[in-house]
């Protein structure tokens, strides 16, 4: 794995943190390449995975500028292949990805924020597609996923302004679901990880990945699809012992 990212467990919940503090965790190609390799090396472990940046003032402030300044029309796409391969990776992760944003999340940073499935954002966190600034547009997912998450009107703003949100307004358009006092985004993210971690897991994957399929289809294949992994799931253990353990009015003692 990248001496750029760490991967840390706790029991059966995930961190990885993008550790490139001087750069303001910037995302290079090491460090992408990190990010993949740690995904898949906690892939078939973790119940839930924290995503977060090292220290305090950035979560990722965005891609790598001095590497994609001198940028052909050819190595962009690799770069914009990479990008994509990543964020991708994040958005199907198999267990809920909870993203500690505990500063700036500029660009390819805020693209990494939109693939989690739960955003926590510190007060001092500014969040922004701010690659038109650039004389470019988002590459790596941000013009589909901020959308679908803010809606178009905030979405085409954000895009065309290069706006930087504060994380009030990001937790009001909807971008982030929870603002909490600077320094305590990982602390909280972490929190619900556990949380979630404490679920049955075969049914919170099955649960993310029916979520998943808003974004993938029709209305009809998604409710196709939420049938088949709602009956799937009887006779499942984490089925019988969550229905048992409710008419017996006791807790849950899931595998």
């Amino acid at each position: 794995m990248s001496d750029t990212v760490r991967l840390d467990w706790d029991g059966d919940v995930a961190t990885l943190t993008v550790d490139r503090p001087d750069a303001m965790n910037a995302l290079n190609v090491e460090t992408l390449e990190g990010i993949g390799d740690a995904l898949a090396e906690a892939a078939d472990r973790a119940r839930a995975l924290v995503l977060t940046g090292a220290g305090e003032k950035a979560f990722v402030a965005g891609a790598d500028i001095a590497h994609m300044q001198d940028l052909d029309t050819e190595a962009a796409q690799a770069y914009a292949e990479l990008g994509h391969d990543v964020m991708d990776a994040v958005e199907a992760f198999p267990a809920p990805v909870v993203a500690a944003v505990n500063g700036y999340a500029f660009g390819g940073g805020c693209e990494l924020a939109l693939a989690a499935d739960i955003r926590v954002a510190a007060e001092n966190a500014l969040v922004g597609q701010t690659e038109i600034t650039l004389g470019i547009v988002p590459g790596w997912g941000g013009t589909q996923r901020l959308s679908r998450i803010v809606g178009d009107e905030h979405a085409r703003r954000m895009v065309f302004l290069g706006e930087r949100v504060g994380a009030e307004k990001a937790q009001d358009i909807g971008l982030v679901g929870e603002v909490v006092p600077e320094g305590e985004a990982l602390a909280r993210a972490t929190e619900l990880a556990e949380e979630i971690a404490a679920m049955p897991a075969f049914a919170m994957r099955t649960a993310k990945e029916a979520l998943n399929r808003v974004h993938e289809g029709d209305l009809d294949s998604g409710l196709a699809f939420e049938r088949r992994a709602w009956s799937g799931l009887f006779g499942t253990p984490d089925q019988r012992e969550g229905m048992q353990a409710f008419l017996e009015k006791r807790d849950a003692e899931f595998q």
